[in-house]
């Protein structure tokens, strides 16, 4: 049973202590104590689980006929690029086969096919967009209210790898750095990414670990709570060590090898495009924002897995992603390009685990994933002919109830304005209409929202 008596708790509660003279906040998860009986909106006020939204990008696209679904609906087959997904496809939509409309625009290349899809509009040249990104839109809406406005992380290790802004000169960068956005979320301060010299230092913060500075404070809380909530709580704060531990590492030197010369001690992941550096930077980057959720610290974010013309490459090799999906033969037997093929099976893989990481957060009656929409995306369909046609489409979570999942819709001939447009419903806009010109619609996708 969940408590609805909260003995002066509230959402607002933090656990807070002090380091080298500066205060520490770590905010709370939704514990029963806040919540009704049934476990799904606020004990004091009856206002619902907050809901949150996302996006999450990958570039370069994938192969339309190895990745959208042959049958539509609940029952439909999974693709071979689309087998990664097969753990969470319950949890999932696929929408495939909706374009931007071009009326005489030039498809500018690695940018048309982003921008139309988060601006609802095909841009008239190089240097313009239409408007906001769907992500601002949405966070003017429900961001005002928490610490952050909206979160942007590039797992690649560039901060200007965003494609968030509300204009061409606004744009909202990129954390590049796992540890950076540790202690953003976690730590007393944070320097600007887009400085110079940047060079987050969390080193004095993990090594503390934040849980031990707010000590007094915790334990106060804990005897407050019942059983259920200690219990969360308890799988928060591990949760929240593990990732400390594992930041933590990074600030380590390696242990000598006989064979090889002593490295510089490392201060960070490495931040740059090889594939498992991303991966790894990427998983971390996702466990924080999972506990920023949790703790309401913002319900607005954008993960770029990879950049616009995907600049990802394997161990070892100086081709990328972009490189290959031009100059690598097509397989006469597989009738596909291998090599670049492997990113996508990779991009899928990683979107997987970002969706796990949300769903693995008990919140109120369900998971965190239950609460969120995070719409997945590429600028392209085809790379090898820049096909703005077809793109491929991903939405996890339910936003709280608002969304099915499961299924597959074809939209085949129609506008990405209509993503866009259901996504914004969807979150509780009041939007009849979205997009511009020739991708105006009044259509949202009607299959997927309850």
């Amino acid at each position: 049973m969940k408590n609805s008596k909260s003995g002066g708790l509230n959402r607002r509660t933090f656990l807070r202590g002090t380091l080298g003279g500066a205060a520490i906040s770590v905010g709370l998860p939704f514990l029963d104590i806040f919540l009704n009986t049934n476990g799904n909106a606020m004990a004091a006020t009856g206002a619902p689980l907050p809901q949150r939204f996302g996006t999450w990008f990958f570039g370069c696209g994938m192969n339309p006929a190895r990745w959208n679904p042959s049958t539509e609906g609940l029952d439909w087959e999974l693709s071979p690029e689309l087998l990664p997904i097969a753990p969470m496809r319950h949890r999932m939509n696929i929408l495939s086969g909706y374009s931007v409309l071009l009326d005489g625009e030039a498809n500018q290349v690695h940018r048309t096919g982003v921008f139309g899809a988060l601006c609802g509009g095909a841009p008239k040249t190089a240097d313009t967009v239409t408007g906001p990104t769907l992500d601002v839109l949405i966070s003017d809406a429900i961001g005002t209210r928490t610490r952050f406005r909206s979160l942007e992380m590039a797992a690649t290790g560039n901060p200007r790898h965003s494609n968030s802004l509300r204009d061409v000169s606004s744009v909202n960068p990129a954390e590049p750095s796992a540890l950076g956005f540790y202690t953003r979320i976690f730590g007393p301060g944070f320097s600007d990414p887009n400085a110079k010299d940047f060079s987050p230092d969390p080193s004095v913060l993990l090594r503390k670990s934040a849980l031990s500075i707010v000590t007094e404070d915790r334990k106060r809380l804990e005897r407050q709570l019942g059983y259920s909530d200690r219990a969360r709580l308890d799988q928060y704060f591990t949760a929240l060590r593990q990732l400390e531990q594992q930041l933590e590492l990074q600030l380590q030197q390696p242990p000598p090898l006989q064979a090889c010369s002593t490295p510089q001690a490392p201060v960070d992941l490495p931040r740059d495009t090889e594939i498992d550096n991303v991966m790894a930077n990427h998983g971390l980057m996702a466990q924080t924002l999972a506990l920023a959720l949790a703790c309401d610290q913002t319900r607005v974010f954008n993960m770029q897995f990879s950049d616009r013309a995907s600049s990802l490459r394997m161990p070892g090799s100086t081709d990328t992603h972009h490189t290959l999906t031009h100059e690598e033969p097509r397989d006469a037997v597989l009738g596909y390009q291998p090599n670049a093929t492997a990113f996508v099976l990779k991009s899928m893989e990683a979107w997987t685990q970002f969706c796990q990481t949300l769903d693995a957060v008990p919140e109120g009656d369900g998971t965190l994933l239950d609460n969120c929409l995070v719409m997945a995306h590429s600028e392209t369909s085809e790379a090898n002919t820049h096909s703005i046609v077809g793109m491929p489409f991903m939405t996890a979570g339910t936003a709280g109830g608002r969304l099915r999942t499961g299924l597959h819709v074809s939209g085949v001939g129609e506008s990405v304005s209509r993503v866009g447009l259901t996504m914004q419903q969807a979150m509780g806009l009041n939007v009849g209409q979205w997009g511009a010109d020739q991708n105006q619609t009044d259509r949202p996708i009607s299959d997927i929202l309850v």
